[in-house]
């Protein structure tokens, strides 16, 4: 190797060096994402001694979600620093699979934060025993930055209080857990369907049609319509209303339909009331989608949607042997407390919202509860809390999760691998009415289901506008 050679790769080993950060890793971000420690790449990762010994409580918890994604983020930590020696481990070992072309290998090193004392030349949080540990961790930032001043030393964590607290004590650099966002916009977010202005057709220079079965199919390139994914709907100022059948390499294959037909449907003789609410009903009732994801406000009809086509798949048309509903209980579908009676029974204060859309859909009949009754009974109508969805298989089932915005991708992931053979799944969620105090529009589980699965050719992504509740509701939903 000559002289320049052996300089240029001097200085991009100088570069690389240089770029490597440090991140203080908050317990949060290891619930959060039990795999966070894998997320940072080439950069160094601390972790300090008070965050395990959170994760070390949390794990024997009885909520079994917290405490689950506990001992996932331990036995990663584990993973990484189980044969290094106390040395290293206060050093910085290489994390497994960190490794970007040409880049060093990222480190994990666990912070004694246990005897950092006040300095007079440092800044230092004490606090109330509530507080203790959150400043335990800010300290363990503030010093590796009064150490190493000219570094990029981070702080991240999903509580928003505590990057105000490390801010305002002299931290230079604090961050929120990114890994998560599949978005810089919720204005983004897919909704299942594209308004074309004007003309459709006179955009489109080339199309040729073909036939499939009983189906006629109108293919146009893919360059036409890059941002298009199986399962939307595409409709113009016109009269022009179709559906993605698939999308190939180059091509997008079309069905033609109507508003007319779309608008006549109905479901266990619930009719739609807008557009979107058609849109919704016919990709439920197709049965090349194994999964479909309902987001919207509240009033805009989810859920009776989703229960009404529940009742006319099995009780109709006998595609499924049951009807499970579940949604997540406060605080973070940890737990469903102690409430007296069968997992069902515990489930119904939260799942009242199924009982009032059964009686919108009965409330004609002469006996509307003995009618309900009837239902549930016919539909096998099953409650069920999320934390007792791990580690079984529905089959021949339809699912409907309700509430779902609160929920992590984590959460979510480990709920929709349950679905068996023969079943369909229904998830809905309103991510203007997000309770979980660690989770953003941005960040929710709902949203990276909603972008990962719209490309699925078995997924349907419906976003449901338009107040349907009252216009009470509709006033509320707008202005309050």
């Amino acid at each position: 190797m000559n002289s320049g050679s052996s300089l240029r790769v001097e200085k991009a080993t100088a570069l690389k060096t240089a770029i490597k950060r440090t991140y203080v890793l908050d317990t949060n971000v290891l619930l959060h994402d039990p795999m966070a420690v894998t997320a940072f790449k080439q950069h160094h990762l601390v972790i300090p001694m008070t965050v395990l010994e959170e994760l070390d409580h949390i794990k024997d918890r009885y909520e079994k979600t917290v405490s689950r994604e506990a001992r996932i983020a331990i036995k990663m930590i584990d993973k990484v620093v189980e044969s290094a020696s106390p040395q290293e481990i206060q050093s910085g070992v290489a994390i497994p699979g960190s490794t970007l072309e040409g880049y060093p290998a990222g480190t994990l090193a666990i912070y004694p934060d246990q005897r950092l004392s006040p300095n007079i030349d440092v800044p230092y949080l004490d606090g109330t025993q509530d507080q203790a540990n959150d400043n335990r961790i800010i300290n363990v930032a503030l010093k590796l930055q009064a150490e190493n001043p000219k570094e990029f030393i981070c702080l991240v964590t999903k509580d928003i209080n505590m990057r105000i607290k490390a801010k305002g004590s002299g931290l230079m650099q604090v961050e929120d857990y990114r890994r998560d966002r599949v978005l810089d916009d919720i204005d983004l977010l897919a909704k299942g369907y594209e308004h074309i202005e004007g003309d459709f057709w006179s955009t489109i220079s080339e199309v040729d049609t073909l036939r499939e079965g009983d189906c006629t199919l109108h293919r146009i390139p893919l360059s036409a319509l890059p941002q298009a994914y199986p399962n939307m709907f595409l409709y113009d100022d016109q009269e022009f209303m179709a559906f993605v059948k698939r999308v190939d390499r180059d091509y997008i294959y079309l069905r033609c339909d109507s508003r007319d037909n779309l608008m006549n449907r109905r479901f266990w003789g619930l009719a739609p009331r807008n557009l979107e609410q058609a849109m919704a009903m016919s990709v439920l009732n197709d049965d090349g989608v194994d999964m479909t994801v309902m987001t919207g406000p509240a009033g805009s009809g989810k859920t009776l949607l989703a229960l009404a086509y529940g009742l006319h798949a099995i009780l109709e048309q006998g595609k499924f042997s049951k009807l499970i509903v579940a949604r997540s209980t406060p605080p973070i579908a940890e737990e469903i407390g102690f409430l007296p009676g069968t997992e069902e029974e515990k489930m119904a204060p939260w799942l009242a919202a199924f009982d009032d859309n059964l009686e919108i859909l009965h409330g004609a009949d002469e006996s509307c509860r003995g009618s309900i009754n009837y239902v549930k009974e016919r539909a096998n109508i099953q409650f069920k809390s999320l934390n007792f969805m791990r580690g079984r298989s529905f089959n021949n089932a339809y699912i409907i999760i309700d509430e779902a915005q609160g929920l992590t991708q984590f959460q979510l992931k480990s709920v929709i691998s349950r679905v068996g053979a023969d079943s369909k799944i229904v998830v809905l969620g309103n991510l203007a009415q997000i309770d979980n105090k660690y989770i953003s529009p941005l960040t929710s589980g709902l949203t990276y289901l909603v972008e990962k699965s719209k490309a699925y050719p078995h997924a349907g992504i419906m976003h449901v506008n338009g107040i349907v509740r009252s216009r009470l509701a509709a006033f509320a939903e707008e202005n309050l």
